[in-house]
């Protein structure tokens, strides 16, 4: 008798999310099928039941890192709008990201790995990219096109992924603070673009 398929979805995630973790610390080459098998508890064999490739078990990967990571960086409460982009900000361009054992952001921890991939995978980066750009727009009141979104954006991201690289704690600390100074002075003058005179 086959796997229900409520069970097969449940073991999808499980392969999915344990490779989340992986690929965003170690990077596509350095992760191989057998240790995401083997961190799901699971047999190489069953992998191909699920995937078509590793590249395809990548791309989901991306999504499923960018939507646990993300969430868990999200202020929770009853905020403004302008008070949420602030909170999560701070909260993206905090030193405890670098060092979460949730999957990190793969926006920030695995820029130039994605730009070495195939299309597919490309493609679930940019789609990633673009929901949270879309996401920082909304709470900006600004098109996902305008330059302080896309700056602000670009500033997180980037300012994640040189903190992550860097092994002097006192440079890391400085550049995250930095980018979140930045930051908020880009939401604060948005903000004063339309108070009263």
């Amino acid at each position: 008798m086959g796997w229900s398929t409520d069970k097969k979805h449940q073991t999808r995630q499980r392969i999915v999310e344990c490779a989340a973790r992986l690929f965003t610390a170690k990077g596509f080459d350095g992760v191989s099928i057998d240790e995401i098998m083997q961190a799901a508890q699971l047999t190489r064999g069953g992998f191909y039941s699920h995937f078509a490739s590793k590249e395809a078990l990548y791309a989901e990967a991306i999504t499923t890192a960018a939507r646990l990571r993300l969430s868990a960086r999200f202020p929770q409460g009853d905020f403004s709008d302008s008070e949420c982009l602030s909170q999560l900000v701070t909260n993206y361009l905090c030193e405890s990201h670098l060092h979460d054992e949730q999957p990190s952001c793969p926006l920030a921890f695995l820029t130039s790995d994605v730009a070495h991939q195939n299309d597919e995978v490309r493609g679930a980066y940019t789609k990633v990219y673009k929901k949270l750009v879309i996401y920082i727009s909304q709470l900006m009141g600004e098109s996902p096109n305008n330059d302080k979104v896309l700056s602000l954006t670009a500033m997180m991201i980037g300012g994640v992924a040189v903190a992550n690289s860097l092994n002097d704690e006192r440079t890391r600390l400085k550049v995250l603070q930095a980018c979140d100074r930045m930051g908020q002075r880009l939401i604060s003058s948005n903000n004063n673009e339309f108070s009263p005179d």
